[in-house]
């Protein structure tokens, strides 16, 4: 009889025992599977949720107070725009976009706006709310998932891909509350201080201080307000994770004139959700591993006591102890491995299932996860295995048989 015959059969000779276990290591892995996959596409999520956003850390003058985080561009004081290049060439971990800004005041039929020059293609890269007018590609960045580049289908929505690129001198965005308020839509034109502008898009609502803007090139906000190469604030869209790893410090390093303020408790919570998760399933990683391992050693110093005048008779028979030891060992691999592929099958349907109900999310199967499930499984069964097959493979015979 060769090993894989009796391996097969000593599965097999304790079937209640073997289910029992079995269903232990498959329960465990399940949950572990299922928790680690529905964490992961919500801390996805969450991240995109807090790049809509927009920037979540700002670049002002030393001397601006931060009142209003989302209004704190609104000042006289201005920085060197050439700190946005610094940013750019520094090459800073985390950091996925740039947008330099200048605001100033203008008047509109005897009413106060604020009007911001930004350069066109990293503002609708730092602004994910106004994807909804059609001008709007975001990058790959921290959270982001690829759906492609959708092919343009008119003329219109040429026009708005090429704005991303470039906004000419006489070009102007209007937020949705300014346009509202004014009765301003796409193709009609403005005249802000003393120059005519064409309105090439009315943004959608994004429930922030945009919708109350007005927007052009930075370059001819800058002529027209008689200021050089200064802005107002550069934003910055960086990577949650980066920001509490020391993004901000590194950024106050590189520019020790400037003033760097983020939304930490934004990002705290964040953070705060996303260790909770992981936090949970190192604990049901720990629950298989202690409860799960000590169950299968269980299992397997009773069935050492139980069979050993089995085992006793095999020895006998001219069978070595490392014979025996294999029987075992490979008995717990087939478990383990069983035990793995189940529970990541079953984890993974529960998750992609489950997900959208308790998380809000859509989740998708991460195959990666069926190693990491194989490994946990089979690393726990052949720990837990190990003592009781080695004691198996040092009895001895002779007083095996002397046992009743």
């Amino acid at each position: 009889m060769n090993l894989n015959k009796l391996v097969w059969r000593e599965l097999f000779e304790r079937k209640s025992q073997m289910i029992t276990i079995f269903v232990g290591i498959l329960l465990g892995i399940t949950t572990v599977i299922a928790i680690k996959n529905i964490t992961y596409y919500s801390e996805m999520a969450v991240a995109r949720e807090m790049d809509s956003l927009g920037a979540n850390v700002l670049v002002l003058p030393k001397s601006v107070t931060l009142q209003d985080y989302y209004s704190a561009d609104i000042h006289n004081a201005t920085i060197p725009e050439e700190y946005a290049l610094r940013l750019t060439m520094s090459n800073l971990a985390g950091v996925d976009n740039l947008s330099p800004k200048l605001c100033v005041p203008v008047e509109l039929e005897g009413r106060s706006f604020t009007l911001t020059g930004i350069l066109p293609k990293s503002e609708f890269q730092a602004k994910a709310a106004w994807g909804g007018a059609g001008i709007f590609s975001r990058p790959i960045g921290c959270g982001a998932i690829d759906v492609g580049t959708p092919e343009p289908e008119d003329k219109k929505m040429l026009v708005r891909n090429r704005v991303i690129d470039d906004l000419a001198t006489n070009e102007t965005l209007v937020g949705s509350d300014t346009a509202a308020s004014l009765g301003i839509e796409e193709g009609q034109t403005l005249e802000l201080m003393g120059k005519q502008f064409s309105v090439v898009a009315v943004l959608p609502e994004t429930g922030t201080v945009d919708d109350s803007r007005i927007f052009a090139h930075l370059h001819t906000v800058q002529e027209m307000s008689g200021k050089d190469a200064v802005v107002s604030c550069i934003e910055i869209v960086g990577c949650c994770k980066e920001i509490s790893a020391g993004l901000v410090d590194n950024v106050n390093n590189l520019l020790p004139e400037a003033k760097v303020v983020t939304v930490t408790q934004v990002v705290a919570t964040q953070q705060k959700v996303n260790g909770m998760m992981e936090k949970l399933s190192m604990i049901f990683v720990a629950i298989i591993v202690v409860i799960g391992g000590a169950g299968i050693a269980n299992f397997m110093f009773a069935n050492v006591y139980e069979r050993r005048r089995e085992i006793g008779t095999l020895m006998s028979l001219g069978a070595e102890s490392k014979l025996i030891l294999r029987i075992f060992l490979l008995k717990a691999l087939l478990l383990g491995v069983a035990g793995g592929v189940g529970g990541f099958l079953i984890g993974t349907t529960l998750a992609v299932t489950l997900g959208p109900r308790l998380a809000n999310v859509p989740v998708l199967p991460m195959p990666m996860l069926a190693v990491w499930a194989i490994g946990i499984s089979v690393g726990t069964t052949l720990l837990a295995s190990y003592f009781p097959a080695r004691n198996a493979a040092r009895l001895d015979p002779v007083t095996s048989f002397k046992e009743v």
